[in-house]
């Protein structure tokens, strides 16, 4: 059996439509290998960018409740400093006071003695404030001979 030109070029269109086919197949097979890869290297970078998105905001956020805590609790501290050295001055004034009261209205002790032969004369001055107080004593002595 002999095959006639119009069944031999019937089967050359089978064979290279055939042949157009696989490499159709296979050039179609490559073009969906290559957007698989390219679509995972998007979605890869689309996780990060979300990823960083989260991460900003997470920062933001933290920023945010540190500067909620910390600025009161700065505010609180200022206030107490503050208060602490109105309360400081205030002592130093009490204490200024007071000491120029107790300089200025102390009492004090002044006196002289005298010994003779077989006395002692004493004669003390003792001051406080506005009452004074006088105190004059002769002592005999006893002298063994």
């Amino acid at each position: 059996m002999k095959a006639t030109d119009e069944e031999r070029a019937e089967a050359a269109k089978k064979i290279q439509a055939w042949w157009r086919g696989t490499q159709v197949r296979q050039k179609l097979l490559q073009m969906v290998l290559k957007v698989w890869i390219i679509q995972n290297w998007w979605w890869r970078m689309l996780a990060r960018q979300l990823e960083k998105r989260r991460q900003y905001a997470l920062e933001a956020y933290r920023e945010q409740e540190w500067a909620a805590v910390r600025l009161p609790s700065w505010v609180r501290m200022w206030r107490i400093h503050q208060r602490y050295w109105r309360v400081l001055n205030a002592a130093r004034m009490i204490q200024t006071c007071w000491r120029w009261y107790i300089y200025h209205t102390r009492g004090f002790v002044r006196g002289f003695f005298r010994v003779t032969s077989n006395m002692l004369q004493t004669e003390l001055e003792i001051v406080y404030g506005p009452e004074a107080c006088k105190v004059r004593e002769c002592i005999p002595l006893s002298i063994k001979e």
